[in-house]
């Protein structure tokens, strides 16, 4: 099957010319109102899209004049990625409903808010149009050059921005239940939906507490059936310290594993506290098959950030493993955030306009095996083009039901492995929201998947 059709939107190059008599003072910025070297900042937007802010480099003379920068060796402001959902809209739009804008506020002062209202002073604002029909197909330069400020006539601010589009065809799978009962997995393109791997989740700690796993979808157990466990004080209705030992095998329609999350660091609650901490995070391990046995590709690891009230998050950071090792010290961060534990979100690899991450990877780690064949035929190895858009998927709070949505940037899948490696990482994110569940609440057992025959090898 096909990629789908997903384009992003890049800005960049942003730098502001002020007239003299708009200049702020270096008296003003010495008092406080303008504490940065870039005293001015903007925030960025395409149609209805969220906000981003950037910083808004102020150029040293009024009267100095630059040449366009190259709209190749874009510095980068801001990214919109478009979904084909979001083109499909765009391209049947009435001749009455409002072009595609990049629309920019730009504001002096200093960023933030204080009681709610925003510190910084509107200056003006930019507007430009953007044509995004056929981006999906060819890279578009939509404005490279100044812009005026506002509507004001020579002699106002202008600001220099690049905006340019290009294709960024993804791979979408599409879980069918939640990860933790071993659902199939399709890949999506437009209407159709195609099998293409199944799950196997599987949990190796039988004789602990883990019992009480739960399902973030299913109803808690009634205070009723409680009670009357409790009343047999039984070691299984003892508090859990720790959850461990969990796994998603992902196979492929032939029945072979392709790729394993594996929990190598139990989630264990800091001392006097029923949450896992920052400082001592759970871990998964990501493993691809390789000469008959579990090679590690990438590590996950994932805590409990306190928010105020109930607004507390889930906190993770993602490493690529190059070397064929488990300590996390090697390994080379690519991606480091939170999600709401109530409302979910959105975990994302994307390294665009990130030029540190590929310098300290060098060359890719090795060759992409050959396993269950070229499913997809396109890209090499992950990470191998160490910028743009790598993967995301979808995550649901607690108490949702959970069947994440995973997008893979084309680059980055060269064969079924590759394919199925995200699929596990998806699998491992989305279930670190139940091991960072606080450990004072137990997990429903109709979510446990007792294994038989702990004998088994790992390609079983």
């Amino acid at each position: 099957m096909d990629p789908c059709p997903f384009v992003r939107v890049l800005v960049g190059n942003l730098s502001l010319k002020l007239p003299s008599s708009s200049r702020p003072s270096p008296a003003a910025s010495a008092g406080g109102v303008h504490p940065s070297a870039a005293p001015c900042f903007c925030k960025i937007r395409l149609n209805k899209l969220p906000y981003q802010t950037s910083s808004l480099p102020l150029l040293p003379d009024p009267t100095t004049t630059t040449s366009s920068s190259s709209s190749q060796n874009l510095t980068l402001a801001a990214v919109f990625h478009l979904s084909p959902s979001d083109l499909h809209k765009l391209s049947t739009s009435s001749i009455f409903s409002s072009k595609s804008q990049i629309k920019i506020a730009i504001y002096t002062g200093r960023r933030g808010s204080t009681c709610g209202v925003s510190s910084g002073k509107l200056l003006g604002k930019v507007v430009v149009p953007v044509d995004l029909a056929g981006t999906e197909a060819r890279p578009a330069v939509h404005h490279n050059g100044w812009a005026p400020v506002g509507k004001k006539a020579a002699g106002a601010a202008s600001l220099h921005l690049t905006v340019r589009s290009e294709p960024d065809p993804r791979f979408v799978f599409e879980f069918s239940g939640e990860p933790e009962c071993s659902p199939q997995v399709f890949q999506v393109q437009g209407g159709r939906k195609q099998p293409v791997f199944t799950c196997k989740f599987s949990c190796r700690n039988s004789s602990s507490g883990d019992l009480h796993l739960r399902s973030r979808s299913l109803p808690l157990e009634s205070s009723i059936s409680r009670g009357w466990l409790s009343s047999l004080g039984s070691d299984q209705e003892r508090p859990i310290k720790e959850r461990k030992g969990w796994s998603v095998t992902v196979h492929d329609l032939s029945g072979s594993p392709v790729a394993l999350a594996s929990m190598v660091t139990p989630f264990v609650a800091s001392p006097g506290t029923d949450r896992v901490s920052r400082s001592n995070p759970g871990a998964w391990l990501v493993l691809r098959p390789g000469d008959g046995t579990w090679k590690p590709w990438a590590r996950l690891e994932a805590w409990r950030e306190r928010g105020a009230g109930s607004a507390d998050g889930l906190g993770y950071r993602f490493s690529l493993l190059p070397e064929a090792t488990m300590t996390s010290s090697s390994g080379i961060s690519l991606a480091e955030s939170t999600l709401s534990t109530a409302r979910g979100g959105k975990f994302t690899i994307d390294l665009t306009g990130n030029n540190a991450a590929a310098q300290r990877m060098g060359n890719s780690p090795g060759c992409s095996p050959r396993g269950s064949g070229e499913l997809f035929g396109f890209g090499a190895w992950p990470f191998s083009n160490s910028r743009g858009f790598v993967m995301s998927s979808t995550v649901e709070g607690e108490g949702k039901c959970s069947r994440p949505v995973v997008e893979v940037g084309v680059q980055q899948v060269g064969c079924t492995e590759d394919a199925a490696a995200f699929v596990a990482l998806a699998a491992a994110i989305d279930l670190s929201m139940d091991a960072c569940k606080l450990l004072s609440h137990k997990l429903r057992k109709e979510l446990w998947q007792q294994l038989e025959g702990s004998g088994r090898g790992l390609f079983a």
